[in-house]
């Protein structure tokens, strides 16, 4: 039986039929790393440089939205009240709060209109509180889109401070009917309000970046955080007033560095300015009454956590971003 014979070039010269595969180098002493600098191989999940990172989550803003806006929606989809408990939710704790320090403990002495006082606290604290809280769990409970995935780990503790916010805007509007219901008039000094929900909406996104990445590999924390954020709502001015406090108190008088650290904490700052802005009859009664005058101070407080918190946040978030659905 005859064999065909390969062809040839001109020179005579045989030429295989089939092209060999490049031999590497695997089970040798090359490493692998050395193997994939040779062929110019990356991991697939590195984290990018920061611009390009910062581009990459800009270009998902319209994901973010949308993710938000569905998992708002899906939150409450299986109550019969479904979306009202959005603003149930708030005004329950504010009525609780009422009845024990408003009503049995008195705490609502020499404050004018306590209730707006209240619900503004209340609603401002909570928007900080769920935000920190939720973005705690953002990338633990969604490891499974992040293995399947291959998209900018920040947009996850983003859309989760997207959700809250579109929950805050929905409770500002019965902030405002309960303020306006108790006679404070519409104002231009309101429009200061829209700043300060801006800045502790900047300081939100950094704090929940920041316990993204501890809740993504210490899930204790997730668990941790109601008990901290309680006791940072009582040393924040949400229920009583601070100013007030430093004034009646003994040990704060003597203490002054304890107050200015209780004047100092973020949880304080947004709450006052929320009601200096909203309430001019508080905002008269502290000036006034109180003999403070510390708005000015306030704002720089608020700006620099804004921005400090945001700048912080992020980058702790950035610099763990190939590590986060491994394990």
């Amino acid at each position: 039986m005859s064999h065909p014979e390969p062809t040839g070039s001109s020179g005579g010269e045989s030429v295989g039929t089939l092209a060999e595969p490049p031999r590497t180098n695997i089970g040798s002493s090359e490493s692998l790393a050395a193997y994939a600098a040779r062929f110019g191989l990356k991991q697939s999940a590195a984290r990018p440089p920061l611009r390009k990172y910062l581009q990459d989550v800009w270009a998902r803003r319209h994901f973010i939205w949308a993710f938000a806006s569905a998992k708002n929606i899906a939150m409450y989809s299986d109550s019969r009240l479904g979306q009202v408990w959005q603003l149930l939710t708030p005004l329950l704790n504010v009525g609780v709060y009422f009845l024990i320090f408003g009503l049995l403990l008195n705490t609502s002495r020499h404050l004018p209109d306590f209730l707006p006082f209240l619900v503004t606290g209340v609603f401002m604290f909570g928007f900080m509180q769920r935000s920190i809280q939720s973005g705690s769990k953002s990338v633990g409970d969604n490891l499974s889109l992040i293995r399947a995935l291959h998209f900018p780990r920040a947009t996850l503790p983003l859309a989760i401070a997207v959700v809250e916010f579109q929950q805050l805007l929905l409770s500002l509007v019965v902030l405002m009917i309960i303020v306006v219901g108790f006679g404070e008039p519409i104002s231009p000094h309101m429009l200061l309000f829209v700043p300060v929900v801006g800045m502790q909406l900047m300081f939100n996104v950094g704090a929940g970046m920041m316990m993204a990445r501890l809740g993504a590999f210490n899930r204790d924390i997730t668990q941790l955080l109601p008990f901290v954020t309680r006791t940072w709502l009582y040393l924040s001015g949400v229920i009583w007033s601070i100013p007030q406090l430093i004034k009646d108190n003994s040990f704060l008088k003597t203490h002054v560095w304890v107050g200015e650290i209780l004047k100092a904490n973020p949880g304080y700052v947004y709450v006052e300015l929320s009601r200096h802005t909203l309430l001019g009859k508080y905002r008269h009664y502290v000036h006034h009454d109180l003999h403070q005058h510390s708005t000015a101070q306030l704002w720089i407080y608020a700006l620099l956590w804004a921005v400090v918190a945001l700048a912080a946040g992020f980058m702790f978030f950035y610099r763990a971003e190939e590590r986060y659905g491994r394990g």
